[in-house]
């Protein structure tokens, strides 16, 4: 059976970004594809990335890496958010590098790599001004000597130190020379404490692709990956993403309604003229969200046509004024523009945009797309390269 709305992955569009984002960088990726590759399929995306010459993938969970082993993926991978009562056993055996932030943690992945008979390939988190993971404070040169003591003894062997930016996707953010200051200080600490890593990384999107100070071994994409601009409309200029995620459905009733018309609950929508409705399928369980009521829009008969009432559950409703509209007609939520030089009037809504309406980021909005959205993967069995 059809799902009433699908989320159209344009896995071509993954793997320019990969080889976009490279091109500014200069520097080896990590692909981040936590939260089921923000919502546009982890398994399909992972190999995209990696078929496009992204060398790294970087998850949340162990979960998350496993699932991509379990699905004959054997990249690199790095999963950095863990209980210390974790299957750090299970992720050793899956050749799945552990990010650390504790002494607690590190003394719980050296007894699993005791139990599993090899060491644990870790990669120690600073924390550089997040205020979130990772170690700071008299916290960091404790981690890095028991890091160091356990790598001597065979319990672990340290890849990486990295850290993770504030705001990088604030132009001109003091914060960022700050973070790099306190980056560089803590890999001081460790190389003194004498670990050698192989692979130091602190940039994400933003800074991959505007701040070449931060770019160090490697840089991890996650928002530019999926064609977003992680600057928005605000940032230093156009950098040839291609969004790789459309979200459509089509019109399931039409009707035709008198000037004085409550539309949806309240009604905080009453029609000022004889309109037609047009109903849509989807609502806040399958992604969108109520905060964007009285802004968002849809792209409906080759013009954007508003949002209006409250977005419900499962459907919300479009005034399309006199335009022909039956059943059945195409409409699509946000996606590509398609042509670079549209504007906002002759272009569907982007997912920058419904952020926008929403106050939110675009993460928020694509890992919000819920469970009952089909997902379909084109260029999924062509060579991307």
């Amino acid at each position: 059976m059809s799902p009433l709305a699908e989320a159209v992955v344009d896995l071509g569009a993954i793997a320019g970004n990969v080889r976009t984002t490279a091109a500014v960088t200069g520097n080896d990726l990590m692909a981040v594809v936590k939260a089921d590759a923000f919502g546009h399929g982890a398994v399909p995306v992972a190999r995209a990335a990696l078929g496009a010459g992204a060398g790294w993938l970087g998850v949340t969970s162990a979960a998350e890496a496993l699932a991509l082993r379990d699905a004959g993926i054997t990249a690199p991978t790095l999963s950095w958010l863990h209980r210390p009562d974790d299957d750090f056993a299970a992720l050793i055996r899956a050749g799945v590098d552990v990010g650390v932030s504790t002494t607690t943690h590190l003394h719980a992945i050296v007894d699993a790599a005791h139990q599993v008979g090899v060491p644990a390939t870790v990669q120690l988190k600073a924390d550089t001004g997040l205020s979130r993971n990772g170690a700071s404070g008299d916290d960091w040169p404790e981690l890095v000597a028991w890091a160091r003591k356990y790598e001597v003894e065979g319990g672990v062997q340290v890849r990486g130190v990295w850290s993770h930016l504030a705001d990088a996707d604030v132009p001109g953010s003091p914060c960022v020379p700050r973070q790099v200051a306190t980056f560089e200080e803590a890999l001081r600490i460790a190389r003194h404490a004498g670990l050698r890593p192989d692979l130091v990384h602190l940039a994400n999107s933003a800074a991959a692709l505007s701040a070449a100070e931060t770019r160090f071994d490697l840089c991890r994409i996650g928002l530019a990956l999926y064609g977003v601009d992680p600057f928005g409309a605000s940032g230093p200029g156009a950098f040839g993403l291609r969004p790789a995620l459309t979200l459509r459905t089509t019109v399931v009733n039409v009707k035709r309604v008198p000037a004085g018309t409550g539309v949806s609950y309240g009604p905080e929508y009453v029609t000022g003229r004889a309109t037609t409705l047009a109903l849509l399928p989807l609502g806040y369980a399958d992604g969108l969200p109520r905060a964007a009521e009285g802004r968002a829009q849809v792209w409906l008969g080759d013009r954007r046509r508003p949002v209006v009432g409250r977005i419900a559950m499962d459907q919300c409703v479009v005034d399309v004024g006199d335009l022909p509209v039956a059943i059945g007609d195409p409409v699509v939520l946000f996606g590509p523009a398609g042509n670079p030089d549209a504007t906002a009037d002759d272009a569907a809504p982007s997912v920058t945009d419904w952020a926008r309406w929403a106050g939110t980021n675009p993460h928020e909005i694509l890992t919000g797309i819920g469970v009952r959205v089909g997902r379909h993967h084109i260029h999924e069995g062509a060579h991307i390269s």
